[in-house]
């Protein structure tokens, strides 16, 4: 790795909840600097949350990113000329960026709603505990279980 790393940044909390993890997600939906937008689209589906289960939509956006992030993954490491798939633990901020990753890809999967409409069937069904991005979540895990041979290369 050449030169420094870059220093990290500090992210104001959204303006509505004031949660740096909401507002993280936002960023990450955002498309080409528009932020509005994106927040047009999170907040959307929050009331969409809210008119649907009659719960509390931060409440159940919690409940999603709890079922929805891993505590293992698998990382390929090369050793002797092959390539072995070695399981590590997810800590930190990696677990929120690859719970929001899954959750937007496994959103914009489903189609004929608007984003706002399918990003919160998508974290209705990841806080029961189903879904595309709980699919995803559950294949990371399984690959590093089926793995497990090879964690003492990590």
């Amino acid at each position: 790795m050449r030169g420094k790393q870059a220093p990290k940044r500090n992210i104001k909390p959204d303006p509505k909840f004031q949660r740096i993890d909401i507002a993280k997600l936002i960023n990450k939906i955002m498309e080409r600097g528009k932020k509005s937008t994106a927040q047009r689209v999170v907040y959307g589906s929050f009331e969409y949350i809210s008119e649907k289960t009659k719960q509390d939509p931060v409440e159940t956006y919690d409940t999603a990113m709890r079922n929805i992030s891993p505590s293992l993954e698998v990382k390929g490491k090369r050793i002797g000329g092959a390539n072995y798939q070695v399981p590590i633990v997810v800590i930190g901020d990696r677990k929120t960026t690859l719970a929001h990753r899954w959750l937007i890809e496994a959103a914009k999967k489903r189609k004929g709603a608007a984003m706002s409409v399918r990003l919160g069937e998508e974290l209705i069904a990841a806080s029961k505990g189903e879904g595309e991005a709980m699919k995803k979540r559950e294949d990371v895990q399984r690959m590093a279980e089926s793995n497990k041979a090879f964690a003492h290369f990590a």
